[in-house]
């Protein structure tokens, strides 16, 4: 079927789609081409069938949607996906196969789809395009081969991993994992108006600083909706950072930091944003709540935890972070019980100390 970019072929794939015993699905968006960016194409893989839906088309695709959250859908990596598929599309699967996750679980350190395809499957997939712009319509067949390939080769590599996750007894770590993985990317909370400005390099500014930084972000965000590119194409963070701690003096000229390639009107938003952050009160550094200071008991229930993470780690043959990250034992030397319940309870079980904390 190919591309479905009409409503009769997407009600006539529906029925593929309803009975198969499989699922295997991926996204591509154009983040590197647009803002904010968009769903582009979800590839959907099917016993006997390959096909890329095309979400740009107008289509209706409630009908695919509510029959996608009855199946596990396989997936790699699916983080991005999920967010992509929840934005765009309100979809929340009903359960999935992250063959990342699992590789990741079995202590597989390469675990890009293509290291994984090529280690298990013994096939080797061609490397695609990788800035793309997969708003681009029609696609090349380029596009639609890389595209068709990131979905083909998901139901036999996952019934190859979900084996071995049997065979190690880790297929309820994965499962709990995959649950996590939904969960997380089923209620993203808007961007917190004081914080999405406070760009990397912002915490060495001053308050002067930091409002004229909130302006240049503010003119930056409106430059790139308005031109669809994204806000790095219309001024860098370096720079951006940069005239906002040169502003701080007065009789400095700003023009040499603005770059030549801005047009006469860009370039004139720029000083303008400039004039209005010397203008606005200024504002304070985000006040971070510290963890309470170590006390000599927690410092040894750390360095116990540690030490377990690592040997149960090492015995596994996994990367320890799977099992807590260092800001994690931070948490849990203070005060397990209040940190223990963000741990999925086969982490918790992996980390429990002699006595339960």
């Amino acid at each position: 079927m190919g591309v479905i970019n009409e409503q009769a072929k997407l009600m006539e794939w529906l029925g593929l789609l309803e009975s198969a015993a499989w699922v295997g699905i991926d996204t591509e968006a154009d983040s590197l081409h647009a803002y904010p960016e968009k769903l582009c194409l979800i590839q959907v893989s099917l016993p006997g069938s390959n096909v890329l839906v095309d979400p740009l088309a107008g289509l209706d695709l409630s009908p695919a949607l509510e029959i996608l959250r009855k199946h596990e859908l396989i997936l790699h990596g699916g983080d991005y996906d999920l967010r992509m598929l929840r934005k765009d599309l309100d979809f929340v699967p009903g359960s999935l196969f992250d063959t990342m996750l699992a590789a990741r679980l079995l202590g597989v350190r390469e675990f890009g789809l293509t290291n994984l395809v090529n280690r298990f499957l013994g096939v080797t997939l061609e490397k695609g395009p990788q800035k793309a712009n997969w708003a681009r319509r029609p696609l090349t067949p380029r596009m639609e081969e890389y595209a068709l390939n990131d979905t083909a080769h998901l139901k036999p590599l996952s019934d190859l991993l979900r084996g071995q996750l049997v065979e190690k007894g880790r297929l309820e770590w994965h499962r709990e994992a995959c649950r996590r993985l939904i969960e997380d990317n089923s209620h993203v909370p808007p961007p917190d108006p004081d914080l999405v400005w406070r760009i990397k390099g912002s915490r060495h500014l001053p308050p002067r600083g930091l409002a004229v930084l909130r302006e240049l972000w503010r003119w930056r965000e409106a430059e790139a909706i308005a031109a669809n590119r994204p806000p790095y194409f219309i001024l860098s963070s370096e720079v951006v950072i940069g005239i906002a701690a040169a502003s701080l003096d007065p009789g400095r000229d700003l023009e040499p930091l603005i770059p030549k390639h801005l047009t006469p009107r860009r370039r004139r938003g720029v000083i303008e944003a400039v004039i209005q952050g010397r203008k606005a009160q200024p504002l304070p550094q985000v006040i971070r709540v510290r963890a309470p200071g170590a006390t000599e008991a927690s410092k040894r229930r750390y360095v116990e935890l540690e030490r377990i993470r690592d040997h149960r780690a090492t015995e596994l043959g996994i990367d320890a972070t799977l099992i807590a990250s260092r800001a994690t034992l931070v948490a849990l030397s203070h005060d397990w019980d209040s940190a223990a319940p963000e741990l999925m309870s086969w982490q918790r079980a992996l980390l429990q100390p002699p006595g339960g904390g």
